[in-house]
C-alpha cells in the first residue's frame, strides 16, 4: 500500500534488480524483501490477508531473508496498534503501536527530523548519528524489548523508535527513499547486505 514506485526506483538507481509484486511465489523466490507501506494498520493487514500474503511475508522473515520494512511496514511488524484495535500484526517485535499524544507539536509528524543511532547495525554504514530523515506518520511502535531499538527520534515531548531490527530485519519509521543522501546510504547498504 503506497510508496512502491518511489522505493523501487531508488533501489533500481542503486543497481538492484527489483520486482514489485503481490504474488506469494515472488516473495518466496526473492533473495531479499522490501516491505513498504503508507496508510492504516488494520487496512493493510486486511489487504495482506485478502491477497493471501500474511504467511509468505512471515515466512520470508522467519527464514532469515534480508528484510527491509518502511513506514507502515515497521508498524505492521509489532503485535498490535491503537489505530486498529483487535487486529493482530506480525509480532516480530513484541510491543504495541501507539498514537502520538503530544499537545505541543502538530500531528502527523511530517517532515525532516534527526535520528539518534543507539546501536551499530550494518545497514547504517555511512550514516552519521544525527542524520536527518523524512517522516510522515501519526503512530509509532513501542517495543517491549529495548534490544530491538536501533535508532530513535525526538518529536515534541515524545522520544520514539525510528529504527528497529535484528540480525535479518531492518525497519524504519522514516522513508529512506525520500531522505536524500542518508536514505540512499541505507538503501545501498540493503542492496549489498548479507546477514
Amino acid at each position: 500500500m503506497g510508496n512502491l514506485r518511489s522505493v523501487s526506483k531508488a533501489l533500481e538507481h542503486l543497481g538492484a534488480e527489483v520486482k514489485v509484486s503481490s504474488e506469494a511465489s515472488d516473495i518466496e523466490r526473492a533473495a531479499k524483501v522490501v516491505f513498504p507501506g503508507v496508510g492504516a494498520f488494520g487496512d493493510a493487514i486486511l489487504e495482506l490477508k485478502k491477497r493471501m500474503l500474511l504467511d509468505p511475508v512471515r515466512r520470508a522473515i522467519l527464514e532469515g531473508k534480508p528484510f527491509l520494512a518502511i513506514c507502515l511496514g515497521i508498524q505492521l511488524l509489532f503485535d498490535e496498534s491503537e489505530e486498529s484495535p483487535g487486529i493482530a500484526g506480525f509480532g516480530i517485535f513484541p510491543g504495541k503501536v501507539r498514537a502520538f499524544r503530544s499537545k505541543i507539536v502538530k500531528i502527523p509528524h511530517m517532515g525532516w527530523n534527526q535520528i539518534k543511532i543507539e546501536r551499530n547495525h550494518p545497514m547504517l554504514r555511512g550514516v552519521a548519528d544525527g542524520s536527518y530523515f523524512y517522516f510522515v506518520h501519526s503512530f509509532y511502535g513501542v517495543p517491549e524489548d529495548p534490544g530491538c531499538r536501533i535508532g530513535s527520534c525526538q518529536y515534541g515531548d515524545e522520544n520514539f523508535t525510528a529504527i528497529a531490527g535484528n540480525e535479518t530485519v531492518f525497519a524504519t519509521q522514516f522513508h529512506p527513499e525520500k531522505s536524500q543522501k542518508a536514505g540512499l546510504a541505507i538503501l545501498k547498504n540493503f542492496v549489498s547486505w548479507k546477514p
